[in-house]
């Protein structure tokens, strides 16, 4: 599990975090809840997990991101999580029909785990752009060194409903497992290009550029959530999700560049 994810364990002793109506709390609730994510979740997950944990006291969360497929493979091979937020409902079907989703959970959320937010994909482009790229058809260029994610992550099916749509063919010069690594390419200028999501451009700040396309509309990825079948405190885990879907979650998504679902 380790050559997949960095878990990250979250306090919240300064307070910090969205401060908005429908935050999760439960009187009693402690333990440790390990919440695994996709990489794109990153900022806004470790807000929300500040959160949680300054409404629970009693609750440490560890923070796990990679690339959905990557983490979904880690948990149908029994990596120990309660939490699974993938970045399209492909990978989480993976995880309905392999590892489960709590049926308790599953009963009143749905089987194939609960929507939260949306996502599209974005051209990232080193700070003035010096490739010069303008729009999706540009990275067809041999002479722009482009980096994708991999074709198997839920960024890379992405990218390839929006090329294959548009009968765009990307050279790409590296596949990379997650688009946070997508990002740092761009952000290194390893590369002078990126698909990456709209979120990812956003949580860069000054060290990207990010190019709109609009033929991203033809792959909008939505995010399920669930509560995993071996959760090892159901209802520990079922107050998180309660969380990233209550008011408080949707303001944070929606302030990180998210989409409603």
């Amino acid at each position: 599990m380790a050559g997949a994810l960095t878990l990250t364990a979250c306090s919240a002793a300064d307070g910090t975090g969205p401060d908005a109506p429908g935050a999760a709390s439960r009187d009693g609730l402690t333990g440790t809840l390990t919440v695994l994510a996709a990489a794109s979740l990153t900022d806004v997950f470790t807000e929300l997990a500040e959160q949680f944990e300054t409404d629970n006291p009693g609750v440490e969360v560890e923070l796990g991101f990679a690339g959905s497929s990557a983490l979904a493979a880690q948990i149908n091979s029994g990596a120990p999580a309660d939490v699974f937020a993938s970045a399209n409902t492909d990978t989480m079907a993976l995880v309905v029909d392999g590892a489960g989703l709590d049926t308790a959970w599953a009963a009143d959320h749905g089987r194939d785990g609960a929507v939260f937010a949306t996502n599209t994909l974005r051209i990232a482009v080193p700070p003035g752009n010096p490739a010069g790229v303008e729009d999706l058809a540009d990275l067809s260029d041999d002479s722009v060194a482009t980096a994708l994610c991999a074709p198997e992550v839920p960024c890379g099916a992405a990218t390839t409903a929006v090329t294959d749509a548009e009968g765009v063919e990307i050279a790409a010069v590296t596949l990379e497992q997650d688009v946070r690594a997508v990002l740092t390419k761009v952000e290194l200028g390893e590369v002078d290009a990126g698909l990456v999501y709209a979120t990812d451009v956003a949580a860069a700040g000054d060290a990207v550029e990010g190019v709109d396309f609009p033929e991203s509309d033809s792959a909008v990825n939505a995010y399920p959530v669930g509560v995993l079948a071996d959760a090892a405190d159901p209802e520990l885990a079922a107050a998180w999700v309660d969380l990233v879907l209550s008011d408080t979650g949707a303001d944070a998504l929606a302030a990180a560049g998210f989409g409603a679902p």
